[in-house]
């Protein structure tokens, strides 16, 4: 553990943070799985409506820094380009 008041504080920001990140990532990841279910089961309004739920997830991971904003992207186009092929 550090003894300097700063790196004390700084020890504990850092576990608040990667706490919180390790959540958010989580969140993501279980939006994103919920959409490869749906298609894998092959129903297409289930995957459709997990997309639209994910989209805004994918989204806030990006701009909270826990993502960079072309793997948002890779991973909003490649999901909708298979909902689209689900057809």
């Amino acid at each position: 553990m550090a003894n300097i008041a700063q790196a004390r504080k700084r020890a504990r920001q850092a576990e608040k943070h990667r706490q919180r990140n390790a959540a958010q990532r989580s969140t993501l990841r279980t939006a994103m799985k919920k959409v490869l279910k749906a298609l894998r089961a092959g129903d297409k309004t289930a995957a459709t409506e997990a997309y639209k739920a994910a989209v805004p997830v994918i989204d806030r991971a990006a701009n909270k820094g826990l993502i960079h904003a072309n793997k948002a992207a890779r991973h909003k186009s490649r999901l909708n380009a298979h909902v689209k092929a689900l057809g």
